[in-house]
């Protein structure tokens, strides 16, 4: 990013004075924005923004940390911006996992515009209210709705039917924000499609986003990465509550749609706990998601980029609440994570923390595979005391690993959630499932104790061992992979040059 930024302030001061821009210089600038998606000055702005971070740092209230897997390019990206919206009490966070041979160029695509297009549309519609422009011709929100999946083969009967009953329980900011958050996502893929230089035909992204407005908090889903808040119970101890649906193509919901649109839906012999959507007459591209950005070629099969929002009421018991892509909850469980970032030395480092305790799980449970990428968003819902060192705004997380090696021991927690967990789930819009379905699955407790305790133990020990004990299983194979193969419609150049037209 600094070499971006140096290199326009250079060309800048060539044209001052009165020096020409070469053709080398110009090929040059043309093929890093083609790496780059072509957002590169995007970037350099919005990197400069008051409260918002994009890369490995901290604030007074939240963390983020990104650590490149064993399968190539890091795919995952995140953000934090605080005073969103020019709001000082609106915080938002958001983590993107992209997939695909072009998956990191939409992640950070996402990463960069979708805070923007949801600001914008938010924006738009306080100040449409407040000049009595929007008119309210039936239920709040109808409209929208239904335009937002009117061509998800008819999947927008659930929003109308949850719209009075939401009316009567959420506070007035919430509809207009749900409406705008609607649209954002709708404007997001739209952009995608049409963008010059990221080919999106067989690449995407997932997005799990949240708005914190004072006490309220909003949440966005599309994909699989995951939302988990710590909250305490009655005895004051922790509890991890489970904010999203990892939106899977086996699920009821997903799979019913997926197969309405004439899209596939089933497992490979080898992976069978794997669902993936395939397109109708062509093994491909097996998308192990029922709901992406980008990925066009299966946007006529089911896959939609309509979020799944929820809504809740945040309480004094609740600490914090973890943002994370698939590559930490694969070898991780709500709880595990929640403790780690819990008993992690200091906030600005519980991120990263939890990521090394996720490298570290990926070693014990899947010693033959290559682990994949991590991003993980940490927001704290209290400012820490002043001891904590995080007077400053914005701190780099540059720590060096023995602050890390310090943690001689994570807990792990073996408290099993009873039913009255399902009290502390928030509500639903009604785009995917019930609200008592978003619980972690119980286990038997034999085996779960058993499980448990020998993951504390490994997880603290490789916690404390040296950076010279390297993982040396990188010929092992990718567990998971998103995406596993690219349909051959076209040839070569012919492909990525007229896929729209097959849509």
């Amino acid at each position: 990013m600094g070499i971006c930024y140096s290199s326009t302030g250079k060309e800048e001061r060539g044209a001052e004075n009165g020096e020409g821009e070469g053709v080398g210089s110009r090929l040059r600038k043309k093929s890093r924005d083609k790496k780059s998606g072509g957002g590169g000055d995007q970037e350099s702005v919005l990197n400069h923004i008051p409260g918002r971070i994009a890369g490995n740092g901290s604030s007074k209230i939240a963390c983020l940390h990104t650590q490149q897997g064993k399968k190539g390019t890091n795919q995952d990206a995140m953000v934090v911006w605080e005073n969103f919206g020019s709001r000082n009490d609106a915080v938002f966070c958001g983590v993107f996992d992209g997939h695909g041979p072009y998956g990191h160029m939409v992640a950070r695509k996402v990463r960069d515009s979708l805070p923007l297009l949801l600001s914008n549309q938010w924006k738009a519609g306080v100040s449409g209210e407040k000049n009595g422009l929007q008119k309210s011709e039936n239920a709040p929100g109808t409209t929208t709705n239904s335009e937002e999946t009117g061509s998800v083969c008819g999947d927008d009967e659930s929003y109308d039917a949850m719209e009075v009953e939401e009316s009567d329980k959420v506070p007035e900011m919430y509809l207009p924000l749900k409406k705008s958050m609607l649209k954002s996502f709708k404007l997001m893929d739209k952009e995608l499609k049409l963008h010059p230089t990221i080919d999106c035909f067989c690449s995407g992204s997932t997005a799990v986003t949240l708005i914190k407005l004072g006490e309220d908090l909003i949440i966005g889903n599309v994909g699989d990465s995951r939302a988990v808040m710590a909250t305490r119970d009655e005895d004051n101890s922790l509890l991890a509550v489970q904010l999203t649906v990892d939106l899977k193509p086996d699920l009821p919901r997903e799979a019913a749609r997926i197969h309405q649109c004439k899209g596939r839906v089933f497992a490979l012999q080898d992976e069978p706990e794997v669902a993936r959507v395939w397109l109708p007459n062509n093994d491909s591209p097996g998308l192990a998601m029922a709901r992406a950005f980008g990925d066009f070629c299966l946007k006529d099969f089911g896959l939609i980029s309509v979020p799944d929002l929820y809504y809740r009421r945040l309480t004094l018991t609740d600490e914090f609440i973890i943002l994370a892509t698939d590559g930490v909850w694969d070898v991780l469980s709500n709880m595990e994570a929640v403790d780690i970032v819990a008993s992690a030395p200091g906030r600005a480092t519980a991120a990263r923390a939890l990521i090394d305790c996720a490298v570290r799980a990926w070693r014990l449970k899947y010693p033959t595979s290559k682990n994949d990428d991590c991003a993980v968003v940490c927001l704290f819902l209290d400012h820490p005391p002043a001891e904590n060192g995080m007077e400053k705004d914005i701190v780099p997380t540059n720590e060096s690993n023995k602050t890390l090696a310090q943690t001689s021991s994570v807990s792990m927690g073996t408290e099993m959630q009873d039913d009255s967990s399902i009290d502390h789930v928030l509500m639903h819009s009604g785009t995917i499932r019930p609200c008592e379905e978003i619980v972690p699955v119980f286990e038997p407790a034999e085996a779960k104790m058993t499980a448990q305790s020998q993951s504390k133990r490994s997880l603290a020990e490789c916690i404390s061992s040296t950076e010279e004990d390297e993982w040396s299983a990188l010929e092992g194979i990718a567990r998971v992979n998103s995406l596993l193969s690219i349909p051959r419609f076209l040839s070569g150049d012919r492909r990525s040059a007229s896929w729209r037209k097959w849509l």
